[in-house]
């Protein structure tokens, strides 16, 4: 297998959906009477931007692009269902109070799953490999997280599956959570933070044409999966599950990876 807050101030809405219906959706998985936020519709929140897993795109018919976003509008293509995808805090979406409320089906945003998570939301199955990794500035002479001392601040994103490996893997520095990973990585060019801890493929994409290295990556053993509200009686999780066994086994998923995450 491939490498696998609140709602009233931190909801933006995107209006543009995706048409599934009418189009060639192939062989559609079952879906039975789904108790979706709106009929016909899969409203997905993500927290954006997350490059490469989410992000805006004007030239999306949904408005967002990236490795999550691209791969739940092909489940939904396999539900035969429309894609609207809600801007949401990261703290809304990891303790499942943005689906309890409503706001949202689904939640993809790189969201690992883990023991604590999921004793108050439900995942699908295991999409992608949470890998970490160690981000510095150019020409500091940290090379691995065991060089990360008392006296030095590694940060991290509040929630995220960095934060979770920091505080099992960094004993001697001082731990410091952002809530987003904007100010997380202001904080590494403004000399707030000696290193950051976080997903590979996000530290790799801001070291591109920034004074920032990945200087080590480390497997965290857990795993990203589709977060959705817990004990619902509609089927949602097993369709989820369904459609994305689909594209795994018809080549969809490697070409989305591919997209994202392929070697030149």
């Amino acid at each position: 297998m491939r490498a696998m807050c609140r709602p009233a101030s931190g909801v933006v809405v995107a209006v543009l959906l995706l048409s599934a219906c009418g189009e060639d959706t192939g062989d559609a998985v079952a879906t039975g009477d789904l108790d979706l936020v709106s009929p016909a519709t899969l409203t997905v929140c993500s927290d954006v931007p997350f490059t490469p897993f989410g992000f805006e795109d004007p030239d999306s018919p949904i408005g967002y692009r990236g490795f999550d976003i691209d791969l739940v509008t092909e489940i939904a293509h396999h539900l035969a269902v429309d894609v609207a995808v809600v801007s949401t805090d990261f703290e809304d979406l990891a303790t499942g109070s943005a689906m309890a409320a409503g706001t949202c089906d689904l939640a993809a945003s790189a969201v690992a799953i883990t023991e604590t998570r999921a004793a108050q939301i439900d995942f699908s199955d295991p999409y992608y490999d949470a890998m970490q990794s160690l981000l510095v500035a150019e020409g500091t002479a940290l090379s691995g997280i065991d060089e990360l001392v008392e006296g030095m601040v590694v940060g991290v994103q509040s929630g995220a599956a960095g934060e979770t490996y920091a505080e099992r893997n960094v004993p001697g520095a001082d731990i410091r959570a952002f809530e987003s990973i904007g100010d997380l990585m202001v904080a590494l060019e403004t000399g707030q933070v000696d290193a950051i801890l976080h997903d590979l493929p996000t530290s790799v994409e801001f070291a591109r044409g920034t004074a920032a290295e990945v200087v080590a990556d480390y497997d965290s053993g857990q795993s990203y999966g589709f977060a959705m509200a817990q004990d619902r009686t509609d089927g949602l999780v097993d369709a989820i599950n369904a459609a994305l066994a689909e594209i795994r086994e018809d080549g969809t998923y490697d070409e989305v990876f591919d997209r994202y995450f392929g070697v030149d």
